[in-house]
Formats: C-alpha cells, structure tokens, sequence
C-alpha cells in the first residue's frame, strides 16, 4: 500500500510530472502479464480522473515494476507489450497501445546485487532462493541479516511475517517448524527459536479454528437449503399439486441459495406453473 501513491517529480526541461508507480509480484512466468498490468494502469487514470473531477489536466505517468522470482529466468526481450502481437506490428504502430515495465527478476542477480532495506533484502532473497533444494544452506545466512531487526519493538512481527511465509510456501516435509526454529536459534537468537514455536502453534490452532467454522458454515447452508426444498414443496403441494414430482425432481438438483429462495418468492405470487418451470430451465 505505500506504493499506492503519486510522486511529483521534476522532468528535464524543467517542467514538474506526476508518476505512480506500480509494483507487481509474480512467483511463476506470466506470459500475458502486460494485460494485467495494463488493466491496473487503466483503473489508476480512471481514479485519477475521479479524483480531479474539477481540473483533471493531463494524466499521471505510471511505471509498472514487475519483481519476478520464477521457477525458471523471465524470457529476454519480451518487456513490451508489443512482443506478445504479431503481423506489421511496426507499420500500425500507431494503434498498438504499446508499453514496457521495468524486469526485476531476481535469478538474474547474485545474493550481494540485491540490495535495499534489511527487511526488503531478507523477503527478496527468501523469494529467490524458496523453491531451493539447498534452502536450508541458504537459510542461515538470510535470518542472520535480521539480528539488528531485533533490537527494535517491531521485531516479532517482522520475524511473524518471515516464518509465516517459509510456513506457507515451503513443500510439505521439506522444512518443518523445527528445522525452522533450529535455524532460527543459530542465525538469530534463542529467543527467536522460541518465537517459532509458539508461531506454530498458533497456526496450528487458526487451523483448527478455521477448520470448525468451515464446516459449521457448511452445517448452516446445508440446513437453509433443506429448509428452503421443503418450504418449495409444500408451496407446490398447496398450488399446483399435480405437478410436484415434475417440479422437485429439478428443485433437488439444485443447491444454490439464491436460486431456491427465488423460487419459493415466485411461488406465492406465481398465477401459473411456467412461472416456477422457467426459473428450473
């Protein structure tokens, strides 16, 4: 979300312009990614416009960053938009809505080449490096550049947000909440171990948790849509009897809630059984 903003900038020449910048993660080859960035770029000078009803002028400059960390290296030469088409795209180019985003693929750079914050160089090299057979090599090193992080009162949530992704990206088996809390106490502290441990269960038990309301929430639509078949067969007994077995024998079928309770809405002011029989087509 701090992304989400407009920066004034001085252009050369020395005219002022407006730039947003747009950030985009991908953790697999898109091939098509220029259509999504290009709808977000669209949405952003809608807003824009929306936001400058009065005096909107000319439209902001967005520039799409695209940080990629694929299986395999993004394709070279396919940053525009203009690589996806094919015919005389150079002769009607002035009808090609043509653009290019900027590539940070991170296979293409050496761990010391990704620089930045120590917050943003752990998630990037944790983002390179996930899908590695030798993750657990790698690990050390990674958690060890957060060692300062925890000398400041955001410390645990930065450490919350590190093993809750190695939790959830991780393959099952490959590395379990004590192989990360192993690495955790070596690379970081004792206390950071300790932290993973009571992370785990924690998640262990928004799993349980999430689990019961998954399926009491089943319980309850189960229900509704019980009682709703029988509120729609008695209707049907009570107005047109002679074609129930017709009626519900398609009504059975059917488990959408919004279709059953539209049914049994049109079966008290329906006149005819058409009426019911076209809501079942």
């Amino acid at each position: 979300y701090y992304s989400d903003i407009l920066y004034r900038v001085d252009l050369t020449g020395g005219s002022q312009g407006v730039i947003y910048v747009l950030f985009e993660h991908k953790s697999y080859y898109d091939k098509f990614v220029h259509l999504q960035l290009l709808e977000y770029m669209v949405k952003i000078w809608r807003l824009y416009i929306k936001q400058h009803k009065e005096s909107p002028g000319c439209l902001p400059i967005v520039i799409p960053l695209l940080v990629c960390h694929a299986g395999k290296k993004w394709p070279q030469n396919t940053e525009r938009l203009s690589s996806l088409l094919s015919g005389p795209v150079e002769a009607l180019a002035g009808y090609i809505p043509d653009f290019a985003f900027e590539l940070y693929d991170l296979h293409r750079y050496a761990d010391d080449q990704i620089k930045g914050t120590i917050m943003s160089r752990v998630i990037l090299l944790l983002f390179k490096h996930i899908r590695d057979p030798d993750l657990r090599q790698t690990l050390p090193g990674i958690l060890a550049l957060m060692r300062k992080l925890m000398e400041k009162d955001t410390g645990l949530q930065y450490l919350e947000v590190v093993f809750r992704y190695l939790a959830s990206a991780r393959e099952k088996n490959e590395l379990s909440w004590k192989q990360i809390k192993d690495i955790a106490e070596k690379a970081i502290s004792e206390e950071a171990g300790r932290y993973v441990m009571t992370l785990a269960e924690r998640t262990k038990n928004e799993g349980r948790l999430e689990g019961r309301l998954e399926g009491e929430i089943k319980g309850e639509i189960k229900g509704e849509i019980k009682g709703l078949k029988e509120a729609i067969e008695l209707g049907i007994t009570l107005k047109f009897p002679g074609d129930i077995d017709t009626v519900m024998a398609k009504v059975n079928k059917i488990d959408a809630l919004g279709t059953l309770k539209e049914i049994k809405e049109t079966i008290k002011a329906a006149q005819d059984i058409s009426e019911i029989m076209a809501l079942l087509k």
